[in-house]
């Protein structure tokens, strides 16, 4: 039915396109008409523009102006002066409609007026126009404004991200669809290597001429700061000021002046943290923001999904911060980890045993197997063995009978454990036997058992004690409790640590710190912590320094912080798939554009192997195999762990190649700059995946283009189109293939027995 329906009125992509279609042929009607004016007069375009939204909002903002200096007047009343602010706020959102209704208005000549400036600088060297004093001021910061008299000149070359670029770029029919969609407030996706990054520059254009300012938001620091040298040039020529948050310290005069400019590029978490950082501000001179106008985000999947739940927080010390326990009960937690890895071992040789002898049933084989399961999922050992045979349908019948009538029967298998770990849910939780270990002979029993305080202050209550005595009973037991809860807290932590955070998969060591790789991205989290003293546990297992504890001062999530702008757009090659969420939580339609040259890489299907080492070898061979035909290869890996381990093996094998991941990102830019040269091979981790454009060298087209392949499969299938993404850009030929074990991580959570 839903077939038939698509047929008869077409796709909702088909229809949106059909619906922006009249708009783009009155953007190339009037980009027909600039091609013989000049420089200066292409200029003049933009303080024209200007003047018709000056005039436009006149009347309105003469109603602002004059409730404003009411709203002075030092005779009011409380309530006289909310009910003007009142009749304020609601003025200034009709100005916000009223103007979009303008910008929708000369939309057409104002995107003709960029993609003239495009085609201006791909087709010249230099733009000579008459120097104003903003080109005079550019000349004196950028080598690529020089002044000779009263001239300006604009080279059509210069550094972004450290290299040198010259502008080739003019904007195609479908980048224009992309760029009205950007300005209805809506989501665009494009197909990586449709160069998102150029439509851009066409809505933050438009609505930089209101003079609110435009947010252009990036999920890394290397894209905003690479973005704003990029596309910059572009902007400038019209004398619109561009700048980047995450060049300047917080608080400084220099990123107030940032906010200031016509267009403001940065990361998400500035954006969010300066926000906060607003909001404890004791006077408005100390304010950095102004108001939040027009938001446009760059990989609005990773940002408004991804990232959007996560808070962002500002904390400060605390008293008595510096005192913890973790270094004193290190070697307890370190024993009691010990002592499992022992039994679980043992456990597991019983269960080989056991289940080679053809004993699978509840209460033998698959029961021990369960046990080793329970106790540390992420052992090696029994990993490989879960791969084999039918090993791991033993190990979930066994599961199913002992988690039926709720885990009723589940101490059984956990009574041998000294602790339980589950994996799905982070969770691990100490067992009766665990306690039992780390309480030191001698010691008092219930050292780790928490006091029944409901209880005992009943049996104070009851007691001939005199009133005093229950006072100062009542108190020794309160302190009592608060003590031990902290104690098992903290050995909870540790015990989270020890088994479920592995350096250079969750976390890398860099100059002595703890600092936490975010899954998604693969970059390092500067200045991010983990809450509730698990960040400090860490620390002491690494044997760095422990942080003080601190308290949350602010904080927010992206998604409250976002929904705050009047508009706000985004755009990503995927998005399709989270359309309903961009709906519920934001209310932003997500528009699917059509490519502009079909996309010829060709997307093989996944290779599936038993073994981590077989796949390994095979993907060894494979990058071997695509070097000697002179294609690069950008090998994608899900942890800094993963990408190490294959460096060293294509080490071996005498396969030079460049590695980037959390450690690495200073070379960043120069390993992106090498990874589109015939033969050059790459391990990265997801950090190489979004926003990241690798320009093929000379010969790789006709030798195939560049090979992506994929060590394995990550949790969230649109990281994974993304690495493909980087490959195939603008027709270009290419190629994807994705290596997968039983053994991989995303395999044992959720893949079936099938």
């Amino acid at each position: 039915m839903l077939d038939f329906f698509s047929k008869l009125f077409g796709s909702k992509s088909e229809r949106d396109v059909k619906g922006i279609n009249p708009i783009v042929d009155k953007i190339k009607a009037e980009y027909a008409k600039l091609g013989d004016i000049t420089n200066d007069e292409l200029r003049a375009k933009t303080a024209q523009f200007k003047q018709t939204i000056k005039e436009g909002l006149t009347a309105i903002d003469e109603q602002i102006s004059a409730i404003k200096e009411q709203t002075e007047n030092p005779d009011l009343d409380v309530s006289e002066k909310v009910e003007l602010y009142t009749q304020l706020d609601k003025l200034v959102k009709d100005r916000d409609k009223e103007l979009e209704v303008i910008l929708l208005d000369i939309l057409p000549e104002a995107f003709a007026v960029v993609k003239e400036t495009a085609s201006r600088f791909t087709n010249n060297k230099t733009i000579e126009v008459t120097a104003s004093q903003f080109d005079r001021d550019l000349a004196a910061k950028k080598n690529n404004v020089l002044i000779k008299g009263d001239k300006a000149i604009h080279h059509n070359t210069w550094l972004a991200a450290g290299n040198e670029v010259t502008w080739n770029m003019v904007h195609y029919d479908v980048q224009l669809i992309g760029g009205i969609v950007l300005h209805q407030g809506k989501i665009a996706e494009m197909a990586t290597g449709e160069g998102k990054t150029l439509v851009a520059t066409l809505p933050a254009y438009l609505n930089a001429l209101s003079g609110q300012g435009v947010h252009i938001v990036t999920v890394n620091d290397y894209l905003a700061r690479r973005d704003s040298e990029w596309m910059g040039p572009l902007y400038e020529f019209h004398g619109l000021a561009v700048d980047c948050i995450d060049r300047h310290d917080p608080n400084s005069e220099e990123r107030r002046k940032a906010y200031l400019a016509d267009i403001t590029f940065g990361t998400n978490n500035e954006f969010g943290f300066d926000y906060l950082r607003d909001n404890m501000t004791r006077s408005p001179e100390e304010l950095v923001q102004r108001k939040l106008h027009y938001a446009m985000v760059d990989e609005v999947d990773s940002v408004l999904i991804d990232d959007a739940r996560t808070p962002l927080i500002i904390s400060g010390p605390i008293p008595r911060g510096d005192e913890h326990e973790f270094y004193e009960l290190k070697p307890r937690i370190e024993r009691l980890v010990n002592a499992q890895k022992n039994y679980v071992l043992g456990v597991l040789n019983d269960a080989k045993k056991q289940i080679n002898e053809g004993k699978t049933g509840i209460d033998d084989g698959g029961l021990a197997l369960l046990r080793a399961h329970r106790g540390l999922p992420k052992n090696k050992a029994l990993i490989k063995f879960l791969s084999e045979g039918g090993n791991k349908t033993v190990l979930q019948k066994t599961e199913n009978h002992y988690m039926q009538d709720q885990n009723k029967e589940m101490h059984k298998v956990d009574a041998e454990l000294f602790f339980i770990i589950d994996e799905k849910n982070n969770q691990v939780e100490l067992a009766e036997k665990g306690i039992e270990l780390i309480t030191a002979s001698g010691e008092d029993p219930h050292f780790f058992v928490m006091p029944d305080v409901g209880t005992e202050i009943a049996d104070i209550e009851k007691s001939s004690l005199s009133s005093e005595e229950k006072i100062a009973k009542k108190d020794s037991l309160m302190r009592d409790f608060s003590i031990k809860s902290e104690r098992i807290h903290s050995v909870n932590q540790l015990l989270k640590a020890y088994t479920l955070f592995e350096k250079d998969t969750e976390y890398i060591l860099d100059e002595g710190k703890v600092k936490i790789v975010d899954e998604q991205t693969g970059r390092v989290l500067d200045g991010r912590r983990y809450s509730d003293g698990l960040h400090q546990a860490i620390e002491a297992k690494e044997n760095v320094k422990v942080e003080d504890a601190t308290q949350t001062f602010a904080t927010i999530t992206l998604q409250n912080y976002f929904r705050m702008y009047h508009k706000l757009c985004g755009m990503t090659g995927t998005a399709v798939t989270e359309a309903g969420e961009f709906w519920q939580i934001y209310k932003l339609d997500v528009v699917e554009i059509p490519t502009n040259t079909p996309a010829s890489r060709a997307d093989r299907q996944d290779l599936v192997y038993r073994t981590v080492r077989e796949k390994y070898n095979a993907v060894a061979d494979e990058i071997v195999k695509l070097t000697e035909i002179g294609r690069p290869v950008l090998v994608g890996t899900t942890s800094v762990e993963i990408s190490e381990l294959l460096s060293r093996m294509l080490k071996l094998r005498g396969i030079k190649h460049n590695v980037l991941n959390a450690k690495m990102h200073q070379k960043e830019a120069d390993i992106v700059a090498e990874a589109g040269k015939s033969g050059t091979v790459t391990i990265a981790t997801n950090m190489a995946g979004r926003g990241t454009d690798i320009k093929l060298g000379e010969g790789v087209k006709e030798a195939g283009g560049l090979a992506i392949v994929g060590t394995e499969r990550h949790e969230s299938r649109r990281v994974d189109r993304q690495l493909r993404g980087r490959a195939g850009r603008q027709g270009d030929p290419g190629s994807s293939q994705f290596f997968v074990s039983l053994e991989d991580n995303l395999m044992r959570l959720f893949g079936s027995e099938r």
